[in-house]
């Protein structure tokens, strides 16, 4: 009986040193997983990081070139600018009067293109004749006199034209450009 109960005692023994090693297997088998997870999370993350710090230093080296390509137009339209007064004679109003006169033709032609789909043939005046002429001639002239005269978009510009291209003259109270 002793004998018996001594191989019974052993054979639990070994049943848990057997089940002691098979959870140490299982527990060792999981452990090296849970590694391999967090290894490849460690690595998914810091590829994250360093695109996103790729992109970055890409972002940042565009906004730079911009700023240094924007730096130079500015400092080329400077040389420019004082180019263009130095050749004024140092009066910086004419240099003003020169730039201005580059874009009078802008300007005249935004004032074409307000009136230049008016379909003249289609419009309807209900007033009678004026003084001034018939109705539709009062109506364009009303119309074009609407229009703001270059001598004062220039004058809104601070700029104050040359002689050649005319000048305003006060008549009853009125502009008008000889």
């Amino acid at each position: 009986m002793a004998r018996r109960e001594a191989e019974a005692e052993i054979q639990k023994a070994q049943y848990k040193a057997e089940l002691e090693r098979l959870n140490a297997q299982e527990v060792v088998r999981q452990e090296v997983d849970k590694r391999k997870v967090e290894i490849a999370a460690e690595a998914e993350a810091e590829r994250t990081r360093r695109e996103a710090r790729g992109t970055a230093d890409a972002i940042l080296l565009k906004y730079q070139a911009e700023a240094e390509g924007l730096r130079k137009v500015l400092a080329c339209k400077a040389a420019g600018y004082q180019d263009l007064v130095a050749s004024c004679n140092g009066d910086a109003k004419a240099a003003a009067t020169l730039l201005m006169t580059e874009k009078i033709e802008q300007i005249v032609q935004l004032q074409v293109e307000a009136i230049r789909n008016i379909r003249i043939d289609k419009v309807t005046v209900w007033d009678g004749a004026g003084k001034d002429g018939t109705s539709t001639s009062a109506f364009l002239a009303g119309l074009i006199k609407s229009l703001p005269p270059l001598h004062e978009v220039a004058g809104l510009a601070g700029i104050r034209l040359p002689e050649y291209l005319g000048s305003l003259a006060e008549e009853e109270g009125e502009s008008k450009v000889d």
